[in-house]
């Protein structure tokens, strides 16, 4: 399973009028973190059984349809220390430049 090499660590959540989208639960997405429009970029909620946590850190693996820019299974490995804290309790990744890079990662407050 690849480790991802660079994962931006993102500072506060930023307010609806920055240049950033939202996450769909009542957050937004750090600009840092966001590519794309303020409505579709590539970060996303992803299922909860998609990460596991292991050892070494979380371990993500994602289908088609679990993230909209995946078009064929990805793993990640996402170094513990690496992620960012949600603040809706649940999974979200930034995939970019490509569906094989992981941008950011969020994990919620007590996974870890």
């Amino acid at each position: 399973m690849p480790t991802v090499a660079a994962i931006f660590v993102g500072g506060a959540l930023c307010s609806p009028g920055v240049s950033a989208h939202n996450a769909g639960t009542g957050w937004y997405y750090p600009p840092s973190c966001c590519n794309g429009d303020g409505a579709l970029g590539d970060c996303q909620m992803i299922p909860a059984n998609s990460v596991t946590e292991a050892p070494d850190g979380f371990a993500v693996v994602l289908f088609p349809g679990d993230h909209h820019l995946v078009t064929r299974k990805q793993s990640f490995r996402i170094p513990y220390g690496s992620e960012i804290r949600s603040s809706d309790g649940n999974y979200h990744i930034c995939l970019y430049p490509t569906q094989a890079t992981v941008f950011c990662f969020f994990a919620p407050p007590g996974s870890v």
